[in-house]
């Protein structure tokens, strides 16, 4: 084989698809030229919206006066829920519980209650706050155990996991254990915060741009509150400052609000709330509460386990429903239980209403998990380590392959991800330096932990997990993308485009990625549940796929050779003994009038699901990684330092390593801030206290591994038929973060001689480990 013909084979083998190609908006992100939606050019005539906000946290609406507000120099209109001419709602589930505008009952503190529209955005936030409003008081809990003690309602049907005989082979367990874990909410603090702009149409036709991971939601309730068609709401969006599931539905109301003012007085309108209102008024993710009883011999060896796993949801639904679903199916994490019972327990507050995070509830599933191993390890005297890889699941054809939910564990390597990362970060050696390091330190001392990740991948709601793609070439040869899929930054279009350059051979500098819209792809699923290469790759691969089936008849008839004889290479187009350049190519194929368009689709295969039975294959497949982290803590003051992290990471055969490779470090700093430094807090009024920089603690740089190691499994490929074989990337790697904490938890446990589980709650703030060393100097 010459040179030119390896080279062709090797493109041909590896392609861009494979490749660690740039993000496609790095350049512009540096810079500064990426445009976001408040960069856009405003329109002639626009007005700007702003939030009028409960100062109750439960309460009757007596009276409002909105004369003062209507009054103040450039306000145009002020409207509250009856004005909505439509319907009054913004569920993202159908359920009909969270209203746009609250108009009787206010159910949480800072809960909108009217809109105004002004001439600039200052005069509509200094208006709305002139507003006069009677209330009638009524009692209000803000956490679990305020829900609790009051015998709150679930704001939606609990679910149960069950397999074996948990509550009789409780009782023949060799050792049993009762235990409670709190674990804390997560303000997803994008740098971008929720934004919409509304420009009227013709009819009643309107366009909206949002910062919004779901456009097709959003479609559907602008819609919805305006009682108009989806096919009058156009929905754009190039691109989020960030989002982790914060935008994936609470951009509703913005959306809808911007519409509604927009149709009402033909003129565009732009919502874009401060960071203090963005925080009292949107969602976060769920905090829990796990109480649980394990069953488990001398070994550590697992034999039952009974959990219950309360969750503070807010006031309406919102997404609570599949968060705490997905809490229980990965509350497993990687371990298999013989005897399983599990519920969730989705309880009502006088808060925000909670929605997804990323993760979407596995996080604290797999926390619990984590504990449970704990638990046992100090019981039974072992490294937990040993314990977890004592319990881990099986390979296919043994006993121990079945999750809670009866999916068989089918594509595990969780064993050999572990064995690998504990010989890489020398574990052994480091811990037993560290023991006998805490032996000898007064006030200093370090803890190690090694821990797995196993996260599946699919939407639970099986309807979700499909996508839709359109793509053109046109007559040059340039080929024009776009999908349902939404740009956070996680680099899924250029993902995407990786994947057509290589369908049809060419540099990626050829394909355009355009802005996701409904008016090109319809009825798109969220770009949330880590599926958006996945979806969206193989509907762009679906396309790709048509047009060439389309090409190498035209080649084939053409030139009267085989389509076999049809060969796509670098930049040209092989047929027969001639090669063609692709844009000669493609200019040919016009001519023959060869339609060089296409509707791509995808829906994942293999998945169902029982919600009512507990049962079924929600997932089409796992992704695997572990962690080992080594922290040094003071324990006169709880202050602590995260020495050194190794990661190992399963992404399949990846698409894009450097991408990949960014989410996962990217994924562990967010985790670690979810599980150290970012602590929510509501006072006794209800109010969220942590609502600005000032009082909300982000990770920084300088809180970083201070030695970071982070490595792909290039061994790795999917068994299943997903895009390249690859996995998917953006939720697993944040619960790598779990051995930070195991680790502090090892810290503190050597305050008495690791004779005790700490029971280290998240976030494990200075404060809690201080409390947590001082409760083992009473062991």
């Amino acid at each position: 084989m010459d040179k030119s013909a390896f080279e062709d084979r090797k493109a041909i083998i590896a392609g861009p698809m494979h490749g660690s190609l740039r993000h496609d908006s790095a350049h512009k992100h540096v810079t500064g030229t990426a445009d976001y939606i408040d960069d856009i050019p405003e329109p002639a005539g626009l007005l700007h919206g702003a939030l009028g906000l409960s100062d109750r946290a439960h309460a009757e609406i007596l009276s409002i006066d909105l004369s003062a507000v209507a009054a103040y120099p450039g306000v145009v209109w002020v409207f509250t829920g009856k004005d909505v001419p439509g319907v009054n709602d913004v569920s993202s589930n159908g359920s009909h519980d969270e209203p746009l505008l609250v108009e009787t009952l206010v159910q949480f503190h800072g809960q909108p209650i009217f809109a105004v529209i002004a001439e600039t955005r200052d005069a509509a936030r200094r208006a709305a706050l002139l507003a006069k409003i009677d209330y009638r008081d009524l009692p209000h809990w803000s956490d679990i155990d305020g829900a609790l003690a009051n015998g709150s309602p679930l704001v939606i049907t609990p679910m149960t996991l069950r397999r074996g005989e948990p509550d009789t082979e409780m009782s023949n367990a060799a050792i049993r254990l009762k235990g409670q874990m709190r674990i804390g909410g997560q303000e997803h603090f994008y740098l971008e915060g929720h934004i919409a702009v509304a420009i009227p149409g013709e009819d009643d036709e309107v366009t909206v741009w949002s910062s919004t991971q779901h456009p097709s939601e959003i479609q559907h309730i602008v819609g919805h509150v305006l009682d108009i068609p989806s096919n009058a709401v156009t929905v754009n969006v190039r691109r989020m400052g960030g989002g982790f599931g914060g935008k994936e539905t609470q951009g509703n109301q913005f959306a809808a609000l911007a519409a509604i003012a927009a149709k009402k007085l033909a003129r565009a309108i732009k919502f874009r709330p401060d960071r203090d209102e963005d925080m009292s008024a949107t969602g976060k993710r769920h905090d829990f509460l796990v109480d649980y009883e394990l069953g488990f011999d001398a070994e550590g060896r697992i034999h039952a386990v009974d959990a219950t796993y309360a969750a503070r949801c807010g006031f309406s639904s919102d997404l609570s429903g599949p968060v705490t679903d997905r809490a229980l199916f990965h509350a497993d994490s990687s371990y298999f239980y013989p005897h399983v019972h599990l519920t969730s327990k989705p309880l009502k507050t006088h808060t925000v209403s909670n929605t997804a995070f990323r993760g979407f509830g596995g996080p604290q599933g797999m926390l619990g998990a984590e504990r449970f191993i704990e638990e046992i390890a100090y019981a039974v005297g072992k490294d937990p380590l040993d314990v977890r890889k004592v319990n881990f699941y099986g390979q296919p054809g043994s006993e121990r392959t079945l999750t809670p939910y009866h999916q068989e564990v089918e594509d595990n390597i969780i064993a050999r991800i572990v064995e690998e990362l504990e010989e890489t970060a020398d574990y052994r050696a480091r811990r037993n330096a560290i023991i006998a390091f805490n032996r000898d330190s007064r006030y200093i001392r370090k803890g190690i932990a090694l821990t797995p990740v196993k996260f599946g991948i699919s939407f639970t709601m099986t309807a979700f997990n499909q996508a839709g793609a359109l793509v053109h070439i046109y007559q040059d040869g340039s080929i024009h993308l776009n999908h349902g899929g939404t740009e956070m930054g996680q680099g899924l279009y250029t993902k995407v485009a990786q994947v057509l350059a290589d369908s049809f051979q060419v540099d990626i500098d050829r394909v355009k990625i355009t802005a996701t819209t409904t008016a090109k792809v319809p009825n798109t699923s969220a770009t949330a549940a880590s599926s958006g290469s996945d979806l969206n790759g193989m509907a762009a691969y679906d396309a790709a796929r048509q047009i060439k089936e389309r090409l190498v008849a035209f080649a084939a008839e053409k030139w009267d050779v085989g389509p076999a004889d049809v060969v796509f290479l670098p930049n040209r187009v092989r047929v027969g003994e001639i090669e063609i350049p692709f844009p000669d190519f493609i200019k040919q194929a016009y001519f023959a009038r060869v339609q060089l368009s296409a509707a791509g689709f995808y829906k994942t295969p293999k998945i169902h699901w029982d919600r009512k039975a507990g049962r079924g294959t929600p997932f089409y497949y796992f992704a695997y990684g572990a962690s080992c982290t080594e922290v040094s803590i003071d324990t006169l003051t709880g202050e602590y330092l995260i020495d050194r992290t190794d990661i190992l990471h399963d992404v399949g055969r990846s698409l894009n390593p450097a991408i990949d490779m960014g989410q996962v470090e990217g994924a562990f700093v967010q985790g670690l801030g979810w599980l150290t430094t970012e602590e929510l807090w509501w006072d006794d009024k209800g109010r969220l206290r942590t609502h600005a920089p000032s009082t909300y603690k982000i990770p920084l740089a300088s809180d970083r591994p201070k030695i970071f190691n982070v490595r792909l499994a290039e061994w790795s490929e999917n068994t299943e038929a997903s895009i390249g074989r690859s996995k998917a990337v953006g939720e697993p790697p944040l619960m790598l973060a779990i051995s930070v904490l195991e680790a502090l938890s090892m810290a503190v446990a050597s305050v008495a001689n690791y004779k005790a589980c700490p029971r280290l709650d998240a976030p494990a703030t200075p404060e809690r480990v201080l409390m947590a060393v001082e409760r083992m100097k009473r062991v």
